[in-house]
């Protein structure tokens, strides 16, 4: 007779044991959370090897620039100069402008009243892992995830590219630019920049969505 409370989970490790392995209903959220674990420790393990490869791979004519690069997106002052600069032509440059803005203001919130404070993930051994002194940027206090500088980026380059669609590639490429420039210099994982980035796009679409309603209900009033 079988059991309700019971499921087959396939066949059993010897020959001579007919019935297939049987779980227990209640167990299976135990095995979800074990699994969820597994899975979790393997992309953590897949993310420090890519950071490991970043480090220990020789860029001589890469490492200045990157790390000026890296220097010069803290606080989102490379988005800032950009935003003044579009801010100065009326139309469309200057709604980018203040649709760019919005998505940082969005993202940077986001990322450090929420994300680094639920997550408290550690900042990558900068020095066990070998980076060139080179490439070396100030480490952060805050925790590594998500990404803030990447983040950011990518919002101010999302809101701004769909605002102004000519501008959408090269904020792109800058946007990329500074998020790959955060692992080089060793202060961040791969998979931490990759949140910032899911993080940027969705501060970006928001930050466009809330203007859209402002226009709307301007236009009905």
């Amino acid at each position: 007779m079988s059991d309700e409370n019971t499921y087959e989970a396939g066949p059993g490790p010897g020959p001579g044991d007919g019935a297939g392995t049987r779980v227990r209903l209640r167990d299976r959220p135990r095995a979800a959370v074990f699994t969820a674990r597994a899975v979790l420790h393997d992309l953590r393990a897949v993310d420090g090897a890519l950071y490991a490869a970043v480090a220990a791979t020789p860029t001589p004519a890469l490492d200045v620039g990157l790390r000026r690069l890296s220097n010069a997106a803290d606080h989102s002052k490379i988005s800032f100069a950009v935003a003044a600069g579009l801010a100065l032509v009326p139309g469309r440059p200057r709604r980018a402008a203040a649709a760019g803005l919005g998505a940082i203001a969005i993202a940077s919130a986001t990322a450090n009243l929420f994300g680094k404070r639920l997550v408290r993930r550690a900042r990558p051994d900068r020095e066990a892992a070998r980076v060139v002194v080179g490439r070396h940027v100030p480490m952060p206090e805050s925790a590594s995830f998500p990404s803030g500088h990447t983040a950011s980026a990518v919002a101010f380059a999302t809101a701004a590219g769909v605002a102004l669609p000519p501008a959408a590639v090269p904020l792109g490429l800058l946007a990329s630019a500074v998020g790959y420039s955060r692992v080089h210099t060793g202060v961040h994982y791969p998979g931490d920049v990759a949140a910032g980035a899911v993080l940027g796009l969705a501060s970006g679409a928001a930050a466009l969505a809330g203007a859209s309603l402002v226009r709307a209900r301007r236009r009905s009033s």
